[in-house]
């Protein structure tokens, strides 16, 4: 599954920006309750989204901040070694390399322990706004709008991409115990949707921004003029897509799940893989339901191995899973 960096001449398809960080993941069999031994394993939803899409023969690049100790070095290794082009994550000695502890609740749902500041002191100072505007599309999710500075930069780059006519993807991926109250996040993911042209929510994310379960209805009330797609997932259920004057609910793929960390990236790195194979088509309701298929392929392939970048598939084995 290991890529080859993009040599540095050669234009990037898809810019990530936002949190890099450790997951720690439970090591060997985990239960409810109980807390045990714990492996690291690199992270961040938009880095992974750009090995996603790397592993799936984007030239994708990540934009963002962390550390330089070993933690920063472990991290920037992952990404280079997984084919992503990291020459702009900033290694800085003042920052701490945020952290993760992912382990299960009493339902044995994913429970996530963060420790330091996720986007570790991002700030406009950061960008590379010429990058920004040579990739084909802009990648972000909502973490990157937590902290004042963060956000700031977060929504100068979006700027950045649509005065140069470029795509802009919005991941909603809702951590509500990052956020100060509700009533903030709630704004703050809205604010991401209104400037995006292409949105993905979980169905859990929608009805907390909406009140409203059914796609349709709740993903309506989120339209704006300048959105293209917005696609609700759904887990094992697949996904349900809608456009300016379509929708329609595309199956999931049966798998056996081992850790769901990651799936949703997996899910958005393969959507935004999709639409950039051919932009004037991809729209169109017949071949979203295509690029939706694979996208809830790789999602779910996702979740048959611990951790979200170790797990990441291929085009090849996303192809198998389909032909099976």
């Amino acid at each position: 599954m290991t890529a080859l960096p993009p040599p540095a001449s050669q234009p990037i398809d898809v810019l990530c920006l936002g949190e890099v960080l450790i997951d720690f993941m439970p090591a060997g069999s985990s239960r409810p309750g109980v807390i045990g031994a714990f492996d690291p394993a690199p992270g961040g939803a938009p880095a992974n989204v750009a090995v996603g899409l790397a592993r799936l023969g984007v030239r994708s690049a990540f934009m963002g901040r962390t550390a330089a100790d070993g933690f920063g070095r472990f991290l920037a290794g992952a990404l280079t070694g997984a084919g992503v082009d990291a020459s702009r994550l900033r290694r800085v000695p003042d920052a701490r390399t945020p952290v993760a502890f992912v382990s299960l609740d009493e339902e044995g749902e994913r429970e996530f322990l963060f420790y330091g500041e996720p986007m570790a002191g991002f700030s406009s100072a950061d960008l590379d706004l010429d990058a920004i505007a040579a990739a084909r599309l802009l990648h972000s999710g909502s973490i990157g709008l937590i902290d004042p500075a963060a956000r700031e930069a977060s929504l100068l780059a979006v700027e950045t991409a649509h005065r140069h006519g470029r795509l802009v993807s919005f991941d909603a991926n809702l951590r509500l115990a990052l956020w100060p109250d509700r009533d903030t996040a709630e704004r703050l993911i809205r604010q991401g949707i209104a400037a995006a042209s292409i949105v993905k929510l979980s169905d859990e994310e929608l009805e907390f921004l909406t009140g409203i379960a059914d796609p349709d209805t709740a993903g309506r009330g989120l339209w704006h003029r300048g959105l293209r797609l917005l696609v609700v997932t759904h887990g094992r259920d697949g996904c349900t897509f809608l456009t300016a004057d379509a929708s329609g609910h595309v199956p999931g793929v049966a798998v056996t799940t081992v850790d769901t960390t990651g799936a949703g990236d997996a899910f958005v790195a393969a959507l935004l893989a999709g639409i950039l194979e051919d932009v004037d088509t991809a729209f169109a309701p017949d071949r979203l339901h295509e690029i939706c298929r694979f996208a809830n392929a790789a999602g779910a392939l996702t979740t048959t191995a611990p951790g979200a970048i170790p797990s990441l598939p291929d085009r090849a084995t996303v192809k198998q899973l389909l032909d099976r």
